[in-house]
């Protein structure tokens, strides 16, 4: 793993590759105490010629500096970043699963380390990148089987919602328990205010397709705006589709002919049906939908099978 270090007010010094181990935290340590932490999710994937890529990891080192900003914490470059990531792939590019089999997930992760027992931000900032092999996630999953929930909530106007701070996951995991012990895949999450608009799904936005549009929540602040979905509208609009980033009551969700989900573990995930207020919609599936094109062309390039035109991929040796 890749670890780096720094004080407040102050860059960061030049990283190394170690073993993967524990890391040591002050009892006072500012992400124990005040969650004050973000990170990020990039893979690696090897191609049929064994060369490495990667996929925009400089949009993942943005994200964690607009996020690091929100939380009042120093970032690495997008320069030291991009490196860290390069280095962590290479450092664990025997793992890489071969092509087809699955990827090499990694996790830059940025911690407030240093002790505050005030509510300030931490003294000092460790950037860490660790990997693990993961398979294809689509080919093994069944179509997602969504639950919209009334009770739970991601974020509010004016909160973290749209940056990727440790602190949004676990007020998730209440509802998406819950709604795995009634036997649905995961929850979709409506706006806290009026309590009807589509925000995300609980790692993932959600995409709705009716005739040649596809919807999807705009990005004002209460979601994050994942990468996979950036790249999902791009292509989307270049294979003719109209592309609505806006807001979506609940009630055009259930009106809509195909539903997915895009986020770095799973690309994009196929929606099988949706439950809500009792009522439950299924959509169709198969191979000629929308999501299964777009997962296509978008794999294809991750993979190098597909020309990659948006010059998003990163090549490494």
């Amino acid at each position: 793993m890749y670890v780096a270090k720094c004080t407040r007010n102050e860059s960061f010094q030049q990283g190394r590759l170690s073993d993967y181990g524990n890391i040591e935290l002050s009892p006072a340590a500012g992400a124990l105490n005040y969650g004050q932490g973000v990170f990020e999710g990039t893979k690696a994937f090897r191609r049929e010629d064994g060369k490495i890529l990667l996929f925009r990891p400089e949009q993942n080192a943005i994200r964690m500096q607009i996020g690091a900003d929100r939380m009042c914490m120093e970032a690495p470059s997008i320069q030291q970043f991009v490196d860290a990531v390069k280095q962590t792939a290479l450092g664990n590019k025997r793992w890489i699963p071969p092509p087809g089999k699955g990827s090499l997930y990694m996790r830059p992760l940025l911690l407030g380390t240093g002790p505050t027992l005030g509510v300030a931000p931490a003294p000092e900032y460790t950037f860490l990148v660790y990997a693990s092999p993961v398979s294809t996630y689509f080919k093994v999953k069944s179509p997602l089987n969504l639950y919209v929930s009334g009770e739970f909530h991601r974020t509010t106007r004016g909160g973290a919602g749209g940056v990727k701070s440790i602190t949004n996951y676990a007020p998730v995991m209440k509802a998406l328990l819950s709604a795995k012990e009634q036997g649905f895949s995961d929850v979709v999450y409506l706006d806290s205010v009026h309590k009807k608009y589509l925000e995300e799904v609980s790692t993932s936005n959600i995409f709705l397709v009716k005739s040649n549009v596809i919807s999807t929540p705009a990005t004002i602040g209460t979601i994050l705006e994942g990468i996979t979905r950036k790249s999902v509208i791009d292509i989307a609009r270049d294979l003719g589709y109209e592309v609505e980033e806006r807001s979506i009551e609940v009630d055009e969700l259930m009106e809509a002919e195909e539903v997915f989900t895009t986020g770095t573990a799973m690309s994009i995930g196929s929606v099988g049906s949706v439950t809500y207020n009792g009522k439950r919609v299924n959509y169709k599936t198969g191979d000629d939908l929308v999501s299964q094109k777009l997962y296509k062309t978008l794999v294809g390039i991750q993979v190098g099978k597909v020309e990659d035109k948006y010059n998003w991929v990163v090549q490494i040796d």
